[in-house]
């Protein structure tokens, strides 16, 4: 099934250390598609948040186990984009805050 470009980008990722890398580097964290490369995140970035994007960075993280007594189930594996953007841009939707 073919995607469009803005179904790559799940959520922002809001963390401490995201927002301390967004001060410091102009970067931001996004949750993306599992199935989502480099090239697809860097497009859907500029096209959804009207930005120019230097570098993506991607990190898949492995879901925790967890256990209730004897019963263990797993959490979701899911995929980090941190994106690098060129200098002078800024994302107004963290700025607000």
């Amino acid at each position: 099934m073919k995607q469009g470009l803005h179904d790559v980008l799940v959520r922002p990722l809001l963390t401490e250390k995201i927002t301390a890398m967004r001060e410091s580097g102009n970067k931001v964290g996004f949750v993306v598609r599992a199935e989502a490369n480099r090239i697809q995140i860097k497009r859907a970035v500029e096209s959804a948040l009207k930005v120019r994007v230097e570098r993506v960075n991607v990190l898949n993280v492995m879901g925790k186990t967890k256990r209730l007594g004897r019963f263990a189930g797993k959490k979701p594996d899911w995929k980090k984009a941190i994106v690098t953007l060129k200098e002078g841009e800024k994302l107004e939707m963290y700025e607000s805050v």
